[in-house]
């Protein structure tokens, strides 16, 4: 086991904020997402490539809630009586919802790109079925990071007893995992700003086809949501880690990253019309109002 050095009293006064910041995502993240997986899974099946890709941000985003419990505890009491397999376990976990959420989130950008740039051009590759194998590819390639990451945790965490597991951070700064992080968030960040331009100048060369484009908002709200995730949840948390300076800025950043798995259900909400509605009444609506939306789901 893992021990901390603890105030008088058994706890650590200072690690209270943390305790009540983890629990309040977990007491947010755990209804909204479940109740957002429902929905997707009910409402809208896995008929679409969106459908797909958010399906599994919101288990990737479950997975973060579900191990949130244990740092609430050690964060409030100041203590980590578990086992270190324990502690490298809900690490993991943290690290791969940073992961496979910036991939996914990456993945619903350039499907609403080929959806609004290359509607015609593209329609063979927006399939559910191509969806369904590239979301199986992106969690064989997060549990294959996992790998040698969760070795190189394990024998740095080993050889230290005077700290614990969420506070400890390896100093080995040569390591290739510790750059593949912020290498990884950077390259889907990218894709987000070009995917962002290209529909943005998409939609204003096609401000009068209202008919085609009228959810025009609600795509260009999605792109904006993506490029603030990235740059408020998953990119400082990723860089800090590449500085031993900025170490005491870790757990706050690790904290607001937890957010993010919050603010995904509003994703899906302006990805669909009629979030709440059946597909097939959707569609049944729109073809009652003669109307040719953009197809986007």
């Amino acid at each position: 086991m893992l021990n901390s050095t603890v105030g008088p009293n058994g706890t650590e006064p200072e690690k209270w904020p943390y305790a009540l910041l983890f629990g309040s995502v977990m007491a947010l993240g755990l209804p909204l997402n479940a109740v957002s997986l429902w929905i997707l899974l009910r409402r809208h099946s896995l008929n679409s490539p969106s459908a797909v890709f958010m399906v599994n941000l919101a288990i990737s985003d479950l997975l973060l809630v579900i191990s949130l419990p244990l740092r609430v505890y050690f964060y409030a009491t100041g203590k980590w009586p578990f086992r270190i397999m324990t502690c490298i376990w809900i690490t993991m976990l943290f690290h791969n919802n940073i992961r496979s959420s910036s991939i996914f989130i990456t993945f619903i950008s350039v499907d609403r790109l080929l959806a609004v740039v290359y509607p015609l051009r593209s329609r063979h590759l927006r399939t559910s079925t191509n969806a369904s194998k590239a979301a199986a590819l992106i969690w064989l390639f997060v549990v294959l990071v996992n790998i040698p990451e969760s070795i190189i945790f394990s024998q740095n965490l080993n050889g230290n007893n005077e700290t614990t597991c969420f506070e400890f951070r390896t100093k080995v700064l040569t390591s290739i995992n510790t750059y593949f992080q912020p290498v990884l968030v950077f390259a889907m960040l990218a894709v987000n700003i070009v995917s962002t331009v290209l529909v943005s100048f998409t939609l204003s060369r096609h401000l009068n086809e209202v008919a085609r484009f009228n959810n025009k908002v609600n795509v260009m709200l999605i792109f904006a949501m993506n490029l603030m995730m990235f740059t408020l949840f998953f990119l400082p948390v990723s860089l800090v880690s590449l500085s031993n300076f900025l170490q005491n800025a870790y757990t706050p950043l690790l904290c607001l990253a937890s957010v993010n798995c919050c603010l995904d259900p509003l994703l899906y909400f302006f990805s669909f019309d009629g979030f709440w509605k059946r597909k097939e009444d959707v569609d049944n609506s729109n073809q009652n109002n003669g109307q040719q939306s953009l197809n986007l789901i």
